[in-house]
């Protein structure tokens, strides 16, 4: 009999192993029986083709259609194309040389299909799939064919190039022949208390259920493993946080924060003001504070975080505010400095009675000025301390770092936030204060977990207006695309700037086709115009800057003034394409993403995102915020050829139907998946997560999370749970635990 640690060559042969290994990277028994089937397809239960996506490795449930066989016109051989379909859309599944399949592709035989979602003449097509039909006889397959679908419900699993579903299929029955189950590491109370089923039960139980009501109960049990391991580590972490204490700040009625409050020209919002409260009751404690504020562009985040750093201020500790980019650190000290005024000029002429000072600190600083400002954080002259990952280099140290602001969580890694907290000295670690926009999918997940305080600032900031966003189609509708730049050129007309951004550079970037895109030649060496296509990834590179910006300044936009910026450009050039925007010098700036952050033009109010579809939904919400933010409304066109139907096409509608923050992060989640929740990786397809959904499944996270706090309380070190140890060990290898408690 074979245990869950074993070598898959010892039960399936070297060969399978290798290819199991190398495609899927499973490589023991108990790697491949957590590889769950991502669906179960129902015998008459075809699967939507009108949701597939190029270039997508796909197994569908269909039935042929028609199909024909016809000499290539240019050379030798022959084309058997079958058509199949599930009785709304159909896909071509060609076929180059294998005039015997037009034998067995039998119109009204239904079986599965699985191959690469490649395009050819505007039109979808499976290129040499691998299939199994449901009855008869195959020819050129082996064994019977109704015996892989024996079940009322196939298992239809994640798959790879060479390596169908139905294959996973039989691997993983061949394993659970000989298969002598695992110690349940779920104690027998816990299991009861829960109605949950063993793990040899929902092992083999997700692998060949008989019914739906059997995959609920199997998916139930195996969700419980994945939260409460997650839960188990949160709950040891957040023990061993008291070890380390923060540093107090309590708030005092006669200090700079005081002071500043009493000349605000402004009145807080509501959303400030209880945000405000939460910090400062969160700084006054000694459990190091965690909390991520959320608000749009604008929305008053700065003020906020500045009032909580003033706090810090006031106890006599430092505070560090960490931007993405120079641009926008420089940004942040001036706003900073302008809010603060004599507030903010301690040591200078005319500095106020009671005042800090807020020093700029990057890696392009002037040797003098980075002295200096090295020595000012040191020293503690510096209150506020504001700059780039350059913050967290070996040589700046604080004289005693009370907060740490991170703005743009998505932009640092776990590892530089972690790096900055650990400068705090004097054995305390010091608070975190997180701002953004757009929480990446991370966040909402830590959020879920209950691992971040969460708050959020939703009123629209005065004077900002409204952004309106569509869909411009160019596949269904090319003739929106030229609409699309006559609002450009009406916005212009109307005494406003528009942003147009694609997603590279262009001139010398290289985009080589990928390996097996080749196009079928004569024996000429003439590429074949019938066949050309068939079988190869049609989809073409992304566009560029330096291309769309000649083609627009010869045809749509042509007249009206175009400038150009990219991260290519010298630091200099940037400046002065950015200038030369601001002060309304340019019409248009065709750009890359380089203006996602720490562009604020209040005139500017259109912006077209061409392959709008090569963006994630954070991108697309930050990138949109950048237009809107004067008196006049703002409008943004995603441009993208994704058609209706497809995921592609539902995430930019999603973009388009909403403004929220937090709904967008959690759309980004659902489609994107958690990511390696417990990793360094913070998006989608290499999950640590293989069955829970941090959405789906707050249930079970939460039910999860108190039986955690209570085995950990009981038993910090789990001793006494020898198989929920061990179960932790497994799920939550020590690296991730590392990365989670910086994190």
């Amino acid at each position: 009999m074979t245990t869950s640690d074993a070598g898959l060559d010892r039960v399936l042969g070297a060969k399978t192993a290798e290819a199991l290994e190398s495609a899927l990277g499973l490589s023991t028994v108990g790697d491949l029986l957590r590889h769950y089937p991502r669906r179960y397809a129902e015998r008459g239960e075809l699967t939507a083709i009108a949701g597939l996506e190029l270039d997508e490795h796909v197994t569908v449930l269909a039935k042929v259609e028609r199909v024909s066989k016809r000499s290539m016109r240019s050379r030798r051989g022959t084309i058997v194309e079958a058509r199949i379909t599930d009785g709304h859309r159909s896909l071509t599944c060609t076929f180059f040389n294998q005039a015997w399949r037009e034998r067995e592709l039998v119109p009204g035989r239904q079986g599965m299909f699985a191959g690469k979602v490649t395009a050819y003449r505007g039109s979808f097509q499976l290129a040499h799939p691998e299939y199994q039909l449901f009855d008869g006889e195959d020819a050129g397959q082996a064994g019977s064919a109704a015996e892989e679908f024996a079940g009322a419900l196939i298992p239809v699993y994640p798959s790879a190039q060479g390596l169908p579903s139905w294959s996973l299929a039989r691997c993983v029955r061949q394993v659970l022949d000989t298969w002598d189950g695992d110690e349940d590491p779920l104690p027998a109370e816990l299991r009861t208390e829960h109605g949950l089923l063993g793990l040899e039960a929902a092992l083999r139980t997700i692998h060949h259920p008989r019914d739906h009501e059997e995959v609920a109960a199997a998916q139930n049990r195996l969700k419980w493993d994945e939260a409460l391991s997650v839960q188990l580590v949160l709950a040891r972490l957040r023990e061993s946080a008291h070890e380390r204490p923060a540093p107090s700040c309590p708030r005092r009625e006669d200090g700079v924060l005081a002071e500043f409050d009493r000349r605000l020209p402004f009145q807080l919002t509501g959303g400030q003001s209880e945000i405000g409260t939460e910090i400062a009751h969160d700084l006054a404690g000694e459990q190091p504070m965690n909390r991520l504020v959320q608000g749009e562009v604008g929305s008053g985040k700065t003020v906020v975080a500045l009032r909580g750093m003033l706090q810090v201020v006031d106890s006599g500790r430092q505070a560090a505010m960490l931007a993405p980019t120079e641009v926008l650190a420089a940004q942040h000290a001036r706003s900073l400095s302008e809010l603060l005024g004599d507030l903010g000029a301690a040591g200078e002429l005319g500095a106020a009675e009671r005042s800090t000072r807020v020093t700029l600190l990057t890696g392009s600083l002037p040797a003098a000025a980075r002295k200096k400002a090295l020595l000012e954080a040191a020293s503690g002259e510096a209150g506020i301390v504001v700059g780039t990952h350059a913050l967290i280099q070996d040589r700046v140290s604080f004289a005693d770092l009370g907060l740490v602001v991170v703005d743009e969580q998505h932009r640092f890694g776990v590892e530089q936030r972690d790096a900055l907290r650990a400068r705090g000295g004097t054995g305390t670690a010091p608070h975190v204060l997180v701002m953004t926009a757009t929480p990446i999918p991370r966040t909402v997940a830590m959020t879920v977990y209950g691992d971040l305080e969460t708050s959020a600032l939703r009123e629209l900031p005065s004077g900002r207006s409204p952004i309106a966003t569509s869909v411009v189609p160019v596949a269904e509708k090319p003739g929106w695309l030229d609409r699309a730049w006559e609002r450009v050129r009406e916005e212009v007309a109307a005494g406003h700037q528009a942003y147009v951004v694609c997603p590279r550079i262009g001139d010398d970037e290289q985009h080589p086709p990928k390996k097996g895109a080749k196009r079928p030649r004569t024996d000429d060496g003439v590429d074949e115009p019938e066949d050309a296509g068939a079988g190869t990834d049609e989809r073409r590179p992304p566009l560029a800057v330096l291309e769309v910006a000649e083609r627009l300044a010869a045809g749509p936009l042509a007249g009206l003034r175009l400038g150009v910026l990219h991260g290519r450009l010298a630091a200099d050039d940037k400046d002065a394409v950015m200038r030369a925007f601001a002060n309304g010098e340019l019409d248009v700036l065709v750009a890359t993403t380089v203006v996602e952050v720490g562009v604020n033009v209040p005139n500017a109010t259109a912006m077209v995102i061409m392959d709008a579809d090569r963006f994630g939904v954070s991108q697309l919400h930050q990138l949109r915020g950048r237009v809107g933010r004067g008196s006049a409304p703002g409008l943004c066109l995603l441009v993208s050829e994704a058609v209706a139907g497809t995921s592609t096409r539902d995430r930019l509608d999603a973009v388009a139907s909403t403004t929220d923050g937090f709904e967008l992060a959690r759309l980004d989640l659902e489609l994107r998946r958690e990511g390696d929740v417990l990793g360094a990786a913070q998006s989608g397809r290499r999950s640590g997560l293989k069955m829970l959904s941090l959405l789906r499944d707050e249930d079970v996270i939460a039910e999860a999370r108190e039986a955690a706090q209570r085995y950990v309380a009981e038993d910090p070190g789990l001793g006494g749970h020898p198989g929920l140890a061990r179960m932790v060990a497994e799920v939550v290898d020590a690296d991730r635990a590392e990365y989670l408690e910086k994190s």
